[in-house]
């Protein structure tokens, strides 16, 4: 028999649905039922992610500075408070959880204007924006790599960032560094989205490895549809075997079997290198408006897990130096991998899971900490 149910809620990205996914899968295997909010970007996840039903309710996100663009916004958030508390009227959620991203603001308002028990978990260093304008409402909040202290510190708990079945099954696998003159494994993705920068800088980068080296490779690149021919292509012409896609299913085994991985530094990819532990090459998205991406890497970093770089200093010909160093020192990205491995947090689904349970059936995180102290 269904204990009940639990809502989630998370935009339509891999860095908010992956650790979504993550309890949805321990909150089934404890006996809930769940139910997940949306929106439509999350289709390309569409039967992967674990519950009853997925529903959308109208959101949007206010940064624009026109003030007819602002009131349309408004009028789209009003559109899904309403439907919003019709959904939570109907279903009767046990509690709701928001996983950051604008389509988790109407969800969590008519939760918490309802009186249901509600949490958000935040994933980055440096809380978003949707989880700054909940973090008031919401009985507590779940940190992946929040600082201790600050403003919420007596409701916030650090659980680490919950990761996937396949991410956990990966982790049992051990690195084997490749030696000189064996097949070499590389893996560039830029979060669920792909990065348009990683389409021309590692195949420009690669051109200028010496043939010895180019001859190991085999490269694993998540590219934008509009790049992905463009990139393949490139690698053809270099006589590089190279997967190129916009979405790999099966990222989790591909990030075990890499050697070294290059990518962005969202919380989900730093917590699934972490856990796997796997060396990388971060390079923390530019634009992202509170830096979060760096204050990420900077966690994995400091032990010596990963090897944090700024995107306007990586030319091709020190992207070449450092892929040239990586491939000729196995020695050193062994000692890589097995710092990474000492900052994952394989228990933090179950960690989360129980905070969700301790608020659904009433108890304050202050009874939460007390019970783990």
């Amino acid at each position: 028999m269904s204990k009940g149910i639990i809502l989630l809620a998370a935009g339509g990205t891999g860095g908010h649905l992956f650790p979504a996914e993550a309890l949805s899968h321990e909150l089934i295997a404890r006996g809930y039922a769940v139910h997940l909010v949306t929106d439509s970007r999350a289709e390309r996840f569409a039967g992967m992610f674990p519950a009853d039903t997925i529903h959308t309710v109208p959101s949007a996100t206010i940064g624009s500075k026109n003030p007819v663009a602002v009131l349309r916004s408004l009028w789209t958030l009003w559109r899904g408070l309403r439907a919003a508390r019709r959904l939570i009227a109907e279903l009767k959620p046990r509690a709701v959880i928001g996983f950051g991203g604008y389509p988790t603001v109407p969800p969590l308002l008519a939760a918490t204007g309802l009186g249901v028990p509600s949490v958000i978990h935040e994933q980055n260093a440096v809380m978003g924006r949707a989880n700054k304008a909940l973090a008031k409402r919401v009985q507590a909040i779940a940190g992946g790599f929040l600082p201790e202290g600050g403003i919420y510190a007596a409701r916030t708990v650090v659980t680490g960032n919950p990761v996937r079945p396949a991410i956990l099954e990966a982790a049992s696998r051990d690195y084997i560094p490749s030696a000189a003159e064996e097949p070499f494994r590389l893996v560039v993705f830029g979060g669920s989205q792909g990065a348009q920068f990683f389409s021309s800088a590692l195949p420009t980068a690669i051109s200028l490895l010496d043939e010895a080296l180019r001859g190991r490779l085999t490269v694993t690149q998540q590219a934008r549809p509009e790049d992905e021919e463009r990139v393949r292509s490139c690698y053809s012409k270099l006589g590089i075997t190279a997967e190129v896609s916009p979405f790999f299913k099966d990222m989790a085994d591909r990030i075990a079997s890499a050697h070294l991985v290059i990518c962005r530094s969202g919380a989900s990819t730093v917590s699934e290198l972490a856990v796997i532990g796997r060396p990388s090459i971060l390079v923390p998205y530019p634009y992202a408006l509170d830096h979060d991406q760096a204050a990420n890497a900077a966690a994995l970093a400091g032990l010596g897990g990963a090897k944090v770089i700024a995107q306007s200093e990586l030319s091709p010909e020190k992207l070449a130096e450092l892929l040239k160093g990586a491939m000729t020192d196995p020695v050193r990205l062994q000692a890589m991998a097995d710092a990474a491995r000492q900052t994952g947090k394989p228990q933090a689904t179950r960690l989360l899971a129980d905070l969700v349970e301790a608020i659904a059936a009433g108890k304050s995180v202050a009874e939460v900490k007390g019970a783990h102290s």
